[in-house]
């Protein structure tokens, strides 16, 4: 039990590329992505199962109807119109 932990210990510090709180959402992926490596390499399989959750969770999303809304501001936008003409 102590080896897993310390092995844990390790592997959180060593996902830390720079020290602190990520900045933006790709910072935190890349980390939960180091970290997940590094838990494969050392067989952590339910630390590796965790951070797989996690960096589902971390990925953006884009649904239809955003995409739909997105595309018709820019159909507004290049046409010279403006909403609700």
């Amino acid at each position: 039990m102590a080896k897993s932990i310390n092995d844990l210990s390790k592997l959180v510090s060593a996902g830390r590329a720079r020290k602190g709180v990520p900045a933006t959402r790709s910072e935190v992926l890349a980390a939960l992505l180091r970290k997940r490596a590094a838990a494969w390499r050392s067989g952590l399989s339910d630390l590796e199962a965790r951070l797989r959750n996690q960096i589902l969770w971390s990925l953006p999303v884009e649904r239809p109807e955003d995409s739909r809304t997105a595309n018709e501001a820019d159909d507004v936008k290049g046409s010279g119109a403006t909403p609700g003409d």
